[in-house]
């Protein structure tokens, strides 16, 4: 008898894309996503990136609008610290998915 093999859907994240969008994109989402659970973190994110609400409900596809989230993470390093640990990432993923969506 031989055993399946492990059930990988619950392993650490893939690299790769996934339905069309690659774990970069799919971090910058769940920073997103993390960002807009603090509403005074979320108005920073504004202010400081020059984006707005409705460019981020439109445009949240556009690499350089992921980028741009990505960016203001690794920016300030509490929150750096504070959304890898949420996202169960290192920091070093974020500061990495910075960069593919930045080039």
């Amino acid at each position: 008898m031989t055993t399946p093999p492990p059930d990988s859907s619950s392993s650490a994240p893939h690299s790769g894309s996934h339905g069309g969008h690659s774990d970069a994109e799919a971090l910058a989402l769940g920073a997103l996503g993390w960002i807009l659970t603090d509403e005074r973190r979320a108005d920073r994110l504004l202010s400081l990136t020059g984006l707005t609400p409705e460019r981020l409900r439109h445009g949240i596809e556009d690499k350089s609008v992921q980028a741009a989230v990505l960016e203001f993470l690794a920016a300030h390093e509490p929150d750096l610290v504070l959304a890898a640990d949420a996202l169960n990432v290192d920091p070093a993923v974020i500061i990495a998915a910075h960069r593919e969506l930045s080039a």
